[in-house]
């Protein structure tokens, strides 16, 4: 009998940790379709922006191959654009083109993978090593580090904050930036508990060693990133740096409704003594 209640019990932890696991891999599997809404066909292309670009074939460390563009500016600054976690480079081909006229950038925009034509399946530690790519893709053609600016929106904010933690730059902009997953988490998705978030994404944690001058772009209206923790995150960041909260604007059309204003700000950042 008590052989029997031992096998019983046995049993049922064993059922117990089956479930577990079963929840955790179902959980985890569902956490990439709740994160990322990549998409594989582009829009459009740089030459329907009147744009001259070049054709990026990149590899990340792990081998994933990038798929992009460097589309050409004045030649005196690269801006490596980190986009969101919808659609593809595409889709920011447009603001794009205003980098490049307005302000003189050679952009570098490069899909993540999974993202448009890249390769492989997105994850956090994945985005990081794209971002690393694009980097020493820039730094291979002849900007050295005090010509680099890292531009990361959204999603993007973190992939910037990552690689300007890691490496040198002449400066960050953070464009609806977040404190991390799981505090969105506890805005977006209450109903998922902790543990079956494995991405971090923690912005707050890893702010405080990024040196470089910092523009955070805070959107007044922002649905999705909550513009409480854009402000929080300004708050733990170390100077250099610079808050415009862009009045009226949501998360998706922060350079539309900002306007003149919005890309003042830009100019003013990139030519300020201790800026970039």
């Amino acid at each position: 009998m008590a052989a029997m209640r031992r096998r019983i019990a046995f049993g049922r932890r064993a059922l117990g940790a089956a479930l577990v696991a079963g929840l955790l891999v179902i959980g985890w599997s569902l956490e990439r379709h709740f994160l990322y809404f990549p998409a594989r066909a582009l829009s459009s292309t740089p030459a329907e922006h009147g744009l001259v670009a070049e054709d990026l074939d990149l590899r990340a460390e792990d081998g994933v191959r990038l798929r992009g563009w460097r589309l050409r500016g004045g030649g005196r600054r690269a801006l490596l654009y980190f986009h969101g976690n919808a659609g593809n480079v595409g889709d920011r081909l447009d603001r794009a083109r205003i980098l490049v006229e307005r302000l003189g950038l050679d952009v570098f925009l490069v899909d993540y993978r999974g993202y448009g034509l890249s390769e492989g399946e997105p994850s956090e530690d994945g985005l990081y090593r794209d971002a690393r790519a694009v980097y020493a893709a820039a730094r291979d053609r002849g900007f050295g580090a005090d010509r680099i600016v890292l531009f990361g929106e959204s999603l993007g904010s973190a992939v910037a904050i990552e690689l300007a933690a890691e490496t040198a730059c002449a400066g960050v902009v953070l464009e609806t930036p977040f404190l991390s997953i799981s505090e969105m988490a506890r805005v977006h998705y209450p109903f998922v508990p902790g543990f079956l978030i494995r991405s971090r994404y923690d912005n707050a944690a890893k702010i405080s060693r990024v040196d470089a001058p910092k523009l955070f772009l805070v959107a007044e209206r922002d649905e999705v990133a909550p513009p409480e923790q854009g402000r929080r995150l300004f708050e733990l960041a170390p100077p250099p740096k610079t808050l415009y909260v862009i009045p009226r604007a949501a998360h998706n059309d922060t350079y539309v409704v900002g306007g003149e204003d919005y890309w003042r700000k830009w100019e003013e950042f990139l030519k300020r003594p201790d800026g970039p």
